[in-house]
């Protein structure tokens, strides 16, 4: 049996790499490894304090060779990949030299205007393997020079017996009420004001799930302030199942994602879904994922009122065949299994 080891500013928690690092780490154990997570913050098997986004110190090399060990490979979630404590990443890739990584890139510091002038991240080296998590970022990369492979998110796709009456309960929701969930952390490029007015707009309910972070808590604090819809915030650690089973319709007017994770979640569950124009979206949606726009709410009231199954029906069919859980572990699979990787004498062959 293999070992690997999951590095990142933080893990386990709700935020988009938290929760596609999961679903890497289910695939990892599904084939045959033992995972365990280094991070600086959040509920993991081993804290470095100095890998968080706001430590005001590095870490050591030996803080982050003891954390990770002598594992046979580690998957470095996107610390070296964005630049929100560049110091941890230069140690992180230091430590990892000429060692078997994956560096898993969710959004690269040229996507970014305030960040593209750092030219240092991603690191290379040619034990390292460097994975996108869409063809656009992909394709930057090479670009750069780099040889990476895109493997795209995927998901669990069980649905059924949500607890919708539950959870309308603790937020205070009745029944009849038209839910919209954001199911977003609240920062600038979520486009937070477009949600709410769309919500206005439906005569629904608002419902961020996410906290503020980045600075946005004054600002959201004056836009919620402002608003005529009802508004509720936050969930209670409840499945995706429970919270996509207890909304009516999901609101993602992003202006930017790496992957954007709620549409898909929203495919499976067979909920109507309004969508921003993020370039990656349009990825998606040449896989066929049909979304609606999120500067007109007349086709999403439509969808509500008036269900357009197959539609539904099509879009959780392509996002289980293309972007769920399976297909995402034999991608990975296929990664680890490259001639020249892993080491076999260090007992890094998956067990199949």
């Amino acid at each position: 049996m293999g070992t690997a080891a999951f590095v990142s500013f933080r893990l386990g928690v709700n935020d988009g790499v938290s929760v596609v690092a999961r679903n890497w780490q289910r695939a990892f154990e599904q084939l045959g490894y033992a995972v365990h997570t280094v991070a600086g913050d959040g509920p993991v098997d081993r804290t470095v304090p100095g890998l968080a986004i706001d430590a005001t110190d590095p870490p050591t090399a030996v803080d982050v060779a003891d954390a990770i060990g002598d594992v046979d490979v580690v998957v470095v979630e996107n610390l070296c990949t964005i630049p929100l404590n560049l110091p941890a990443a230069r140690v992180v890739a230091g430590v990892l030299a000429g060692r078997p990584a994956v560096m898993h890139h969710h959004d690269p510091p040229w996507q970014r205007e305030k960040w593209a002038h750092v030219t240092e991240l991603p690191p290379r080296d040619p034990a390292w393997r460097h994975v996108t998590i869409n063809e656009l970022t992909r394709r930057e990369m090479a670009d750069r020079g780099y040889d990476a492979r895109c493997i795209y998110n995927g998901f669990p796709v069980a649905t059924g017996g949500a607890d919708r009456t539950g959870v309308r309960s603790r937020l205070g929701v009745d029944d009849d009420t038209l839910l919209l969930a954001h199911p977003v952390r609240a920062i600038p490029r979520k486009d937070i004001p477009t949600a709410v007015r769309l919500a206005e707009q439906l005569g629904g309910t608002y419902w961020l799930w996410g906290p503020a972070e980045d600075g946005y808590d004054d600002e959201l604090a004056r836009i919620l302030g402002s608003a005529t819809c009802p508004v509720v915030r936050g969930t209670s650690g409840e499945s995706a199942v429970d919270l996509y089973g207890a909304c009516d319709a999901v609101l993602f007017p992003s202006t930017w994602e790496g992957f954007g994770n709620p549409p898909v979640e929203a495919a499976i569950h067979r909920v109507p879904c309004a969508v921003g124009p993020y370039p990656v979206a349009e990825e998606l949606r040449a896989m066929g994922l049909e979304w609606y726009p999120s500067d007109d709410p007349e086709p999403l009231r439509q969808a509500i009122a008036h269900p357009d199954e197959d539609r539904l029906e099509r879009n959780r069919r392509i996002a289980v065949e293309r972007l769920s859980l399976d297909a995402m572990r034999d991608e990975i699979a296929a990664l680890l299994a490259e001639p020249g990787f892993l080491d076999p004498g260090r007992g890094s062959t998956p067990v199949q």
